[in-house]
């Protein structure tokens, strides 16, 4: 399944997106933002994750911004399951940084989540050193629910970790349904 914004493409990562993947997000800023990648990232990390099959009820995708007629791999975003929930990550390259293309990606996905997924409720988090995360997330109607420590890998260590949540039935349809394809 794709997805395609005003400025953006949703689509699975495929095996010639590795150097991309890997130039992307081989950033400290982005690895000790983020609790499941390990560090130093190389392109053989990015050749093993777009080589895995997804698991049920599993949706990840790679975000390619379409700028002065390029596209580029500019960052990621996903569902997966979570114990007995559905959680939402992302993370986008820092020179994407502050052009609202999270929020934009995460629209998509909501989208997914509740019409291709028929998710009723989405959790997520953010580590307390990245509220610009937390302020993408209450642009997508997520509320907080607490303060959690989890694993940062890229770090090795625990950081506190702030836990919200989104009930996807309160929510409208998603922006522009259409701009879904299979």
């Amino acid at each position: 399944m794709f997805a395609r914004t005003q400025r953006l493409t949703l689509r699975p990562g495929w095996p010639e997106d590795a150097p991309a993947l890997t130039n992307a997000i081989a950033h400290e800023a982005v690895a000790f933002k983020l609790a499941r990648l390990p560090w130093p990232y190389t392109v053989d990390h990015a050749a093993d994750w777009l080589s895995q099959t997804s698991r049920p009820g599993e949706v990840s995708r790679v975000i390619l911004a379409h700028e002065g007629g390029h596209v580029r791999l500019v960052g990621g975003i996903g569902i997966h399951p979570d114990g007995d929930a559905h959680e939402i990550g992302y993370w986008l390259t820092p020179d994407a940084w502050g052009r609202g293309y999270a929020t934009e990606a995460g629209h998509a996905m909501l989208g997914i989540a509740r019409h291709a997924m028929g998710l009723k409720r989405l959790t997520s988090g953010h580590f307390i050193d990245n509220p610009a995360s937390g302020r993408v997330l209450a642009k997508l109607g997520f509320r907080n629910t607490g303060v959690e420590m989890r694993h940062c890998l890229a770090l090795g260590i625990d950081k506190p970790c702030a836990t919200l949540e989104l009930d996807l039935s309160e929510q409208g349809s998603c922006e522009d349904p259409e701009r879904m394809a299979a």
